[in-house]
């Protein structure tokens, strides 16, 4: 791929399901990557999907991630798999999109992480809340002072499955609450730290509680977080619906964010800014296709030769994925 073909920068995607089919439907408004191949367990459903989202090849991972016609890779299979899959495209020259959790454990992250660094190929996990106007425009507000001193973060996530089955309550491909939708409100309170210049490399799971259902995972979960001086508190189910809400503390005033994760076909576009003197603000933000964003981020960082995207960077990968284990351990 040269640098004055962004246009046409080549993904495979990697896995047949509903998310996958989400990244297919944004990649159409990417600027700089068209979807070119599908890979899957099953080439006969890779293809299917192919058909289905006008990739013009198809086959098994192995098939998929060996081509040479590939420039980067979207990985959108369940958790367990992450890790091997991600390895393979890095050492075939890929840059990488995984969805989150970037792997189900610390271990697994910290190997996934350098091996894209002793490959000098980009990875980035996929947190699409990171991108748009206004999560740049959160970053600014908090490293530049706008909240005071941030105290706390209150951010929690959660849906209720419609019966328990699937993936989501298998602990066999490491299902549950805490991973699958868990990791947002951590990766949050985890960024806002960052933010506010805490050091998230010794983030801490303070306090653990939750509700571990007849398969086997954590179907409610809730967790208080130290991190620097930042007090976390963060919710999570795959049982009951949630308020999609955070709200960010600081000494001089509060942020609400009424809809913190935008959807996967829109980024956040408002907040209300509350300030210690009474004043108070309503922020509007205009709005991306977050899938469509963060998959130009990945190819702007082939493009420069960087590895890391700095909408989420890999000090925080490492320290979500630890914050997640211990909380899931908290659990008992």
């Amino acid at each position: 791929m040269g640098s004055s073909d962004t246009s046409t920068a080549r993904w495979a995607i990697l896995g047949a399901g509903g998310i996958s089919r989400d990244f297919a439907a944004g990649l159409r408004h990417a600027q700089r990557g068209r979807l070119h191949a599908v890979g899957a367990r099953d080439a006969a459903a890779a293809r299917a999907f192919a058909d289905e989202h006008g990739a013009d090849i198809a086959g098994t991972y192995d098939e998929v991630i060996a081509r040479d016609d590939i420039d980067a890779v979207y990985i959108g299979t369940v958790h367990t798999t992450h890790a091997e899959l991600a390895i393979a495209a890095l050492e075939a020259g890929k840059g990488v999109l995984c969805e989150k959790p970037l792997t189900a454990t610390p271990a697994d992250t910290d190997a996934v992480l350098d091996v894209a660094a002793r490959t000098g190929m980009p990875l980035l996990e996929a947190f699409k809340y990171r991108f748009g106007p206004f999560p740049t425009a959160l970053a600014e507000l908090i490293a530049g002072g706008a909240l005071g001193a941030v105290q706390r973060v209150d951010a929690e996530l959660g849906f209720a499955a419609a019966e328990r089955t699937g993936r989501l309550f298998d602990p066999a491909v490491a299902g549950g609450a805490i991973l699958d939708v868990g990791c947002y409100p951590v990766s949050l309170a985890v960024g806002v730290a960052a933010w506010a210049g805490a050091p998230v490399e010794q983030a801490a799971v303070v306090d653990a509680t939750g509700v571990i259902g007849p398969t086997g995972v954590d179907e409610t979960a809730t967790a208080s977080l130290r991190i620097g001086g930042v007090d976390a508190h963060v919710h999570t189910s795959i049982v009951e619906p949630t308020p999609r809400a955070a709200r960010i503390t600081g000494d001089e005033a509060v942020l609400e964010i009424p809809n913190a994760w935008g959807s996967r076909t829109a980024s956040t576009d408002t907040a209300t800014l509350r300030r210690a003197d009474g004043s108070v603000e309503t922020l509007t933000f205009g709005t991306v296709e977050p899938m469509a964003a963060e998959a130009d981020a990945v190819i702007l960082a082939l493009l420069e030769g960087r590895t890391e995207v700095p909408e989420m960077p890999w000090v925080q990968t490492r320290a979500v994925a630890r914050l997640l284990a211990d909380w899931r351990a908290g659990l008992g």
